[in-house]
């Protein structure tokens, strides 16, 4: 299982991804703003991924089936309030609120994870917050 455990700040959403509890990337998202479109990240719980290619971002996921919203993919950004509008943005290190480094370093290693663990295509992300276990 694909696992995002998030924490939530004023101004951005802050985030690790592990598989089978192996750290593979953090990751830097918009704040919760109720899921409103292009400002807020999206819920927690339990999406379908599926690998897609765009001229955009190359390879990545996009993340489907989310409530009232559609386009979240998971894409290399360095800076949540400027680059994304809902997606999930995979880093190598957390450099401030909403901030990463290398973040096309990280998607490499988010691909090459995930490629393994596909079936049928897809991939089980889970989403919830760092408290819970």
């Amino acid at each position: 299982m694909f696992i995002l455990k998030r924490t939530y700040l004023k101004n951005a959403t802050h985030g690790e991804l592990f598989i089978n509890g192996d750290h593979i990337a953090y990751t830097i998202e918009l704040p919760w703003l109720d899921n409103q479109t292009q400002i807020s990240c999206i819920p927690e719980g339990q999406y379908n991924l599926r690998r897609r290619y765009s001229t955009k971002f190359k390879w990545h996921w996009i993340v489907e089936n989310v409530p009232n919203r559609s386009h979240i993919l998971i894409h290399p950004a360095n800076n949540a309030l400027i680059e994304l509008k809902g997606c999930i943005a995979p880093v190598t290190k957390i450099t401030g609120e909403g901030r990463g480094e290398s973040s096309k370093k990280a998607m490499q290693k988010v691909l090459e994870t995930l490629a393994k663990f596909k079936v049928n295509g897809q991939v089980k992300l889970l989403i919830i917050e760092e408290t819970q276990t």
